[in-house]
């Protein structure tokens, strides 16, 4: 379905209320997070969403993300919203969290055979340490990689665009997701045990070589409020770098035909 230009405001609205209380819980408790992606660019290009954005994201250091994961278990509004991720929903197959609005329904299409609680979402990425020798960064990379595939199977054997690839998920699928995220978790431990030169989430690629292994780790020293829908947000003070390297010329919109959508099967507002 093609969201109308009431409703994509509409999903902007609840999207602004998830960041929003994910903003609550993290003043309350000391804890750093930055807007992430289009969603930061929304933040410093228009001073809100981008206009044609239909969801929101966030990100957090590995170390943020657990003292907010504890957080949310005493702050959390728990009466309108859901922090979910592996340890909260044993239906979620993901290696990134999101927090949902209760009452709301957001299904995807290619997800509609997932059993995850449903709900409208924003995403929070956890970002860890990327190992710095030659070859220990290119072999992490290659986990990485193998773990988000092991994550997709889910959706992959069903959406693939070959019969082939939907027996390769298939048989990915076969593998029992603790053992999954035992090994992201054993992976994400061990690396950061000590600082590196970067950092990046692992169950979600990165498009462009010039960010290819991750962002530099510096970027995530400072943060700064900006001005976002009306409201105080927070972003990398070195902002500039983080969205160059990942998008380079940030600042020009894209062409209307590079624009690209969720593709939603069925939405459900708050009452």
């Amino acid at each position: 379905m093609v969201l109308s230009p009431e409703e994509l405001k509409k999903l902007q609205g609840v999207c602004l209320e998830l960041v929003c209380e994910v903003d609550r819980v993290c003043r309350k408790n000391g804890i750093e997070y930055t807007l992430e992606g289009g969603t930061m660019i929304g933040a410093v290009r228009e001073h809100g969403f981008i206009p044609w954005d239909d969801d929101a994201d966030i990100s957090m250091s590995r170390v943020e993300y657990e003292k907010f994961f504890e957080a949310c278990k005493k702050d959390l509004d728990h009466d309108r919203f859901f922090l979910q991720e592996h340890r909260t929903d044993p239906e979620y197959p993901w290696g990134y969290s999101k927090i949902k609005m209760k009452g709301t329904s957001f299904i995807q299409v290619g997800q509609e055979h997932l059993k995850l609680q449903d709900g409208i979402f924003t995403d929070i990425f956890v970002y860890d340490n990327v190992p710095d020798g030659f070859l220990a960064r290119r072999l992490h990379y290659a986990a990485i990689y193998c773990i988000r595939k092991c994550q997709y199977s889910i959706s992959g054997k069903k959406n693939a665009k070959s019969p082939a690839l939907r027996a390769w998920y298939t048989l990915l699928d076969k593998i029992p997701k603790e053992w999954v995220f035992t090994w992201q978790d054993k992976l994400t431990k061990r690396t950061n045990r000590k600082k590196t030169k970067l950092m990046r989430h692992y169950t979600f690629p990165y498009f462009r070589k010039e960010c290819i292994f991750g962002l530099p780790s510096s970027c995530f020293d400072e943060y700064i409020d900006v001005d976002f829908e009306g409201k105080k947000l927070r972003v990398v003070k070195d902002y500039d770098t983080y969205l160059t390297l990942k998008y380079g010329d940030y600042m020009t919109p894209p062409p209307a035909k590079d624009i690209k959508h969720l593709s939603i099967r069925t939405i459900k507002f708050p009452d």
